[in-house]
Parts: structure tokens; C-alpha cells; sequence
């Protein structure tokens, strides 16, 4: 066999051997061991093979022998050497596109360099597969990490909600359970809850009724809102509960959100404009009317007196009974005098004159004209008065009026007589922005369905011929028109706190 023989069977055997190489290994090894067969079996004394990275900006070799001094600088196509008069610079291109470039250096003339140009051609395509590869491997790295940071951010954003939140599955297993239900009245960490069936993680419903109101989301697809109170130990608490349905895939319900929203400051002062209205009403209706009852009242009046004044014409036996009727009418009529004046506070106009005023001298004012009380000499009084407190701008009347009427429905309230009244003073509201006044009694406490109508006119818990239900009424317009509010706190059997707040002065 011929050299020249020789030489062209030992590149074919180099072409064979990258071939089965490249057949066997889709990895970015085989590329180096490829450099490798070719510094032998071309000869050259060395081969780099440079292959285009992801991001197409720069180029990473691999060589043989490998390089004493690594890493290998990552140049642009431009920057590869140029091959010398002993070097082959063959580009490595693959459907129009150079992915590589393979250099062989100190190659001599010969067969090994056509060799070498067929195995160019048969790198390319594996370059060109090893690159499709990790393009894909770095956008699905890049997809995961944008899914992930939108999966925080979400996440992030729903802990940030001011409301409880938490989301149910067909198997009523808990996925989301946000910040907010974890710090709320049933606070529990999502730990403990997320994949754990609701039923045993919200007890305050029974399971059957829980499971009812999510199988009517699953069933009808339509959201639902309800408003609930839940007791606590400040006097309950209003939460709206809206159940939203969710569609993860196709039309039929996955999952049910469910939003708990705190309204009770909302019922509160839904509560006050309420009241207002209606005691503007009243206002309106003891202005319409004051008239015709009180020239009825008064007729009534002057013929009980007249009929007083004739006693003596009538029979000696009969007298006792006349007098009897008319005590009766005089106190009658009395007493209507006494409605019809207390409607007309609500019609009068409320510019009364309002002044620099100390709450505690109100305080003990109102004590000094109900210190002859026979009812108050039967309980105990204490005083809880808070000194240095701001003024408060306020008719002293008024407010005389006030306290004195809170303090007779608490002694009202301890019939027994073995009670203690509670008078407190001191700072509240926003940074101390108020004065307030309590007014503490031990006697039964006050219902929670009657704590909304205490203050309406008309409405009374005292037994019949007791009060005319117009005595808180009148205080709430009064505290009103003071820029004040007037609020009480009860449960039964533990007593009443009534809690006059005052705007106070700079």
C-alpha cells in the first residue's frame, strides 16, 4: 500500500471514527474528545473547536491538547485567530447559521485536511443540536424563574390584602390561606392548614353547614355574600363573607375563594346615620304636632281645675272619688306635658351657647345635684377621675343633663341597691384626640339585640309607666350636636358602660 493509499484509508477511518462518536453522545463531552481524534488522525498539533454559546454573543472552545493555562477567553466569531499558512479555519454552519468555527493548527498538506473538512460537516449539525438544547434548557430556566417571581408576587399580593382570605378545592381541602387569616379571630398558620379539609380547621359553623354553602358555589357558579357577628370579648364583631367561584380549566368549578371583610366600624356608623335620621324624623314630627297637642293638653288642664274648683257643689260622698279622677288627669296630663317637651329638644334649634368646659367639674356638679338621691345613698359611688385633662367645647347644661341621665339609668339598673356606680374620666380616641367620659354599672347588662334600639325615641327597657324612652334619645342629640359620640358596651349579667367621647380643645 502506497503512502498516498495509506493516508487517504487512515481519513477515512477518522471520518468513521468522529461518525460513530457523534452517533453515540449528544453531549457537549463529545465535542472535545472529536478535537482529540482529529490532532491524531489529521495529525495537527492541536485542534480548538469553538462552539456558539445561547446567547449567540460569544464563543467557548474545546481543545486538544487542552490548554495549560484555562480557562479559554469566550471571543466573538470576529475575534477566533485566523488560521496561518499551516492552519485550517473551517466554519461550522448549519441551515445558513455559524454555530462554531474548528481550527486545527500545524496541519501539514495531505488528506487529513479534506478529513478534517467532512468532519466540519458532520460537527455542525450536532453543534447546531446541542445549541437548540440549551436554548430550550435556558428559556424553560427563564420561564420557571419569571413563574416562580409572579408566583411570589402573587403571593405577596394577596398576603397584603386587609382581608381573610382562603381557597377551597373540590375536596374542600384548603391551597390558599393568606396573612390575614392567619392573624385574624381564628388565626392558625397556613402550615397547619393548606391541604387539610376546612371542615376541621373552621369550626365555628357545623360541617354540614359549611359543606352546604360550598356545594352551592360548585353547583350554581354564582358568588354569595352574607354578613355574620362574632362575639368577642369588645362586645362582637361584623365580618361579610363573600364565597367566589373558580374556574381553573374548562367550565366547570375547581375552586371556591372565600373573602372575610372586618365591617364592623361600617355597621357602626351605619348605625349612627341611622340614628340620626331618626331622630330627625322625630324632630320633624314633634314640630308638626306641638301645637295641636299641647292646646288639647292645656283645655284638658284648666277643665280638671275648674272641676277642682266645683268639688264643693259636689255630693259630700262622691267628692272623694272626684278628687281621685282628677289627680289622675292632672298626672296624666303631666306626663304628656313631659313627652311633648322632650320632643321639642329635638325640634329647637341647637344653637345653644357652648364654652370652654372642664369635664370633671361637670362630673362633680352632676354628683353634687344627685348627692340627695334616697337611691344613691344605698350604693357604692366611685370616682376614677384622670387630672390635667383638655377642655372641651360644650354647653355645661347640657352636659350636666347628660351625665345626670346616665347616671339615674344606672342607679335604675341596680334596683337591689347593692350595686356600685363607676364614674370614669380620662383620654381616648385617636392619639388621645377626645375626652371621655364612662359611666359604669353593675347591675343586669343589656341584651345584645337591645343595644341597637337603646338609643331610639320611644324605646324603653324600664317597666311600663317608668320612662318615656326619651331620656337616651335626648342624649345621643345632645352629644351629637357637641361633635361627640355616645356609645355603650354590655353584655348580661356583667353590667353597662355608657362612654360619652368629646372632641377636646388644642
Amino acid at each position: 500500500m502506497t503512502e498516498a493509499t495509506a493516508g487517504a484509508a487512515g481519513a477515512l477511518d477518522l471520518v468513521g471514527a468522529v461518525a460513530r462518536l457523534l452517533n453515540s453522545s449528544d453531549s457537549k463531552d463529545a465535542i472535545g474528545r472529536v478535537a482529540e481524534l482529529l490532532r491524531r488522525g489529521v495529525p495537527a498539533t492541536s485542534v480548538t473547536i469553538w462552539v456558539r454559546q445561547p446567547s449567540g454573543a460569544a464563543f467557548t472552545p474545546f481543545a486538544a491538547p487542552p490548554s495549560p493555562t484555562p480557562p479559554f477567553p469566550r471571543p466573538t466569531l470576529e475575534g477566533i485567530p485566523e488560521a496561518d499558512a499551516s492552519a485550517v479555519r473551517l466554519p461550522l454552519e448549519h441551515e445558513g447559521t455559524t454555530v462554531g468555527v474548528l481550527v486545527l493548527e500545524g496541519v501539514e498538506p495531505g488528506p487529513g485536511r479534506a478529513a478534517a473538512a467532512i468532519v466540519a460537516d458532520l460537527l455542525a449539525p450536532h453543534v447546531a443540536l446541542i445549541e437548540l438544547s440549551e436554548d430550550l434548557a435556558f428559556e424553560v430556566a427563564v420561564r420557571a424563574r419569571q413563574i416562580e417571581e409572579q408566583r411570589r408576587f402573587t403571593g405577596l399580593v394577596i398576603d397584603s390584602l386587609p382581608v381573610g382570605l382562603y381557597v377551597v378545592d373540590r375536596e374542600y381541602r384548603i391551597q390558599i390561606w393568606n396573612r390575614k387569616r392567619e392573624t385574624g379571630t381564628q388565626g392558625v398558620h397556613r402550615d397547619e392548614v393548606v391541604g387539610r379539609p376546612v371542615f376541621e380547621v373552621l369550626t365555628r359553623q357545623s360541617a354540614d353547614q359549611l359543606k352546604a354553602e360550598f356545594d352551592q358555589i360548585f353547583e350554581s357558579g354564582q358568588m354569595s355574600q352574607m354578613d355574620i357577628e362574632v362575639d368577642d370579648a369588645a362586645g362582637g364583631r361584623f365580618y361579610r363573607i363573600s364565597k367566589i367561584p373558580m374556574r381553573l380549566g374548562g367550565d366547570q368549578i375547581s375552586h371556591v375563594i372565600t373573602i372575610g371583610e372586618d365591617v364592623t366600624e361600617w355597621y357602626r356608623i351605619h348605625r349612627r346615620i341611622m340614628q340620626n335620621e331618626k331622630l330627625a324624623a322625630v324632630g320633624q314630627l314633634a314640630a308638626g304636632i306641638m301645637h295641636e297637642i299641647n292646646n288639647p293638653l292645656a283645655t284638658i288642664g284648666a277643665c280638671a281645675a275648674a272641676l277642682e274648683g266645683r268639688l264643693a257643689e259636689v255630693p259630700a260622698a262622691a267628692q272623694g272619688a272626684f278628687k281621685e279622677y282628677i289627680a289622675i288627669i292632672d298626672k296624666e296630663v303631666e306626663r304628656c306635658t313631659n313627652i311633648v317637651d322632650g320632643l321639642l329638644d329635638f325640634s329647637r334649634p341647637k344653637g345653644v351657647q357652648k364654652s370652654p368646659v372642664a369635664v370633671n367639674t361637670v362630673i362633680e356638679d352632676t354628683f353634687f345635684l344627685l348627692k340627695h338621691h334616697t337611691r344613691f345613698k344605698k350604693m357604692t359611688v366611685q370616682r376614677e377621675l384622670t387630672d390635667g385633662l383638655p377642655l372641651v367645647l360644650a354647653n355645661a347644661e347640657q352636659l350636666v343633663q347628660v351625665l345626670m341621665s346616665l347616671m339615674l339609668n344606672a342607679v335604675d339598673a341596680m334596683e337591689a341597691g347593692n350595686g356600685r356606680l363607676t364614674v370614669r374620666s380620662g383620654l381616648g380616641g385617636h392619639r388621645g384626640a377626645e375626652v371621655v367620659v364612662e359611666v359604669q354599672d353593675t347591675g343586669m347588662g343589656i341584651p345584645r339585640a337591645e343595644q341597637t334600639k337603646i338609643f331610639e325615641p320611644f324605646y324603653t327597657t324600664k317597666p311600663q309607666g317608668r320612662g318615656t324612652g326619651l331620656g337616651l334619645s335626648i342624649c345621643y342629640g345632645i352629644v351629637e350636636d357637641h361633635r361627640g359620640r355616645l356609645e355603650v358596651e354590655s353584655q348580661p349579667g356583667l353590667g353597662a358602660t355608657f362612654r360619652v367621647f368629646l372632641p377636646a380643645l388644642p
